[in-house]
């Protein structure tokens, strides 16, 4: 059984086309620069040469019927029809307060993700385009929503509700959904399979740490806290969001700099975070470089990036009262060696042990811990687009 994992972004549509009998990507691919100048498909193929596309695309109907006329072409496609794809799983970023599971696309489906345009207004709508112009070109085959926040959904009333006047929740919905769920999802059950960690011993922290961050907090694979919020912009420093700050911040910069709130948070959301604090850069490379050589805004990003990741890590070993094991994944979780030793070394408090050769290694499954640390640490990279395949699969059995 074959699946297509879609990601469609505003003026992207980021594909996976997965066999699920070996759970092998066989064919994957980018529509950029959709509805804007220089559109351009790239599609890759194992052991074949990529094949890349300068055309036209108006709309996320049109990427689509690119992406289908891809997959099917003589030379470098995969499959002889569409036919062949048995149902198609999409990333949709909010399903608000009614949706959390996976769930086969209806009217109703469609009408919540509507409804949570406000609440992801960047990815909600192009999220609803993909699913409708799935549906187009393809017409009888299952379209499959796999929601960002479902995870998060899994929490407790005490740890996401906001303290302040509940008609804002009975009104609105807003509460903490958190994000990256899909992710924490699959690494968090990773973790708990590749770590065999055995029953009443499956307290897991999971740091998705990239130009996007977040840290979860799950017990047997069910979420207890995770960092973001009603958005993204809560939680630790990133590439350019701020992660926490006093909500007074706002009106303040906004009477000081005679900005609208609008004008603030675009600030919080694009200029704050590594960016902000370095002025170098969004990039954690790029930054890292910057340090190494003596700069001291630099250096203090890295720095306070750091500390709010073992503050968080921190508070959720007394959120669980405990925890079995702290695992490490996207860009700069999996690939920056140097910084998972400074935030491990920062904990040491909780007898965690690295080993340093371990450490060293890159692309797969690790474990980075000594055999006599208290608390095991991993790295596992993620695999959102097969964690997505999986839970489509689910349901089209």
């Amino acid at each position: 059984m074959k699946i297509l994992v879609l990601n469609c972004g505003s003026s992207s549509l980021k594909y996976q086309f997965i066999d699920m009998d070996t759970e092998k990507v066989i064919a994957k691919g980018l529509c950029e620069r959709i509805g804007i100048d220089g559109s351009q498909l790239t599609h890759k193929v194992p052991g074949k040469e990529d094949f890349e596309e300068i055309t036209p695309m108006p709309t996320h109907q049109t990427a689509v019927e690119l992406v289908m006329k891809a997959l099917t072409d003589k030379e470098h496609g995969v499959i002889s029809d569409v036919s062949e794809i048995s149902a198609v799983g999409h990333r949709v970023l909010h399903g608000g307060n009614k949706y959390s599971d996976p769930v086969i696309v209806n009217d109703d489906v469609k009408k919540v993700i509507r409804e949570c345009f406000d609440l992801g207004p960047l990815h909600n709508p192009a999220n609803l385009m993909g699913i409708e112009a799935c549906e187009k070109a393809m017409p009888g085959t299952p379209n499959v929503a796999v929601f960002d926040t479902g995870f998060g959904m899994a929490m407790e009333p005490k740890a996401y509700m906001y303290a302040i006047p509940y008609e804002y929740y009975e009104k609105y919905h807003i509460r903490r959904y958190g994000f990256h769920g899909t992710s924490h999802k699959f690494v968090s059950n990773e973790t708990i399979k590749f770590g065999n960690l055995p029953e009443g011993h499956r307290k897991v922290i999971v740091c998705h740490l990239g130009n996007g961050a977040s840290i979860s907090a799950s017990i047997d694979g069910k979420c207890v806290d995770t960092s973001m919020g009603l958005t993204p912009l809560e939680g630790l420093i990133m590439g350019t969001r701020s992660g926490d700050v006093d909500p007074a911040v706002v009106q303040f910069i906004a009477d000081h700099e005679n900005i609208s709130v609008d004008d603030v948070l675009t600030i919080l959301n694009k200029k704050s975070g590594i960016l902000g604090l370095s002025g170098i850069s969004s990039d954690f490379r790029d930054v890292l470089q910057a340090d190494a050589e003596g700069n001291e805004r630099a250096k203090l990003a890295n720095a306070a990036f750091r500390y709010r990741v073992v503050k968080y890590i921190g508070a959720y070993v007394a959120a669980m009262n405990g925890v079995d094991a702290i695992t490490f994944t996207a860009g700069f979780g999996e690939n920056n060696v140097d910084s998972r030793v400074m935030i491990c070394d920062a904990l040491s408090y909780l007898g965690i042990k690295i080993d340093k050769e371990a450490n060293k290694e890159r692309g797969k499954n690790m474990c980075i811990s000594t055999p006599d640390s208290k608390v095991k640490v991993f790295v596992i990279p993620t695999n959102e687009e097969l964690s997505i395949a999986r839970d489509t699969l689910s349901l089209i059995k």
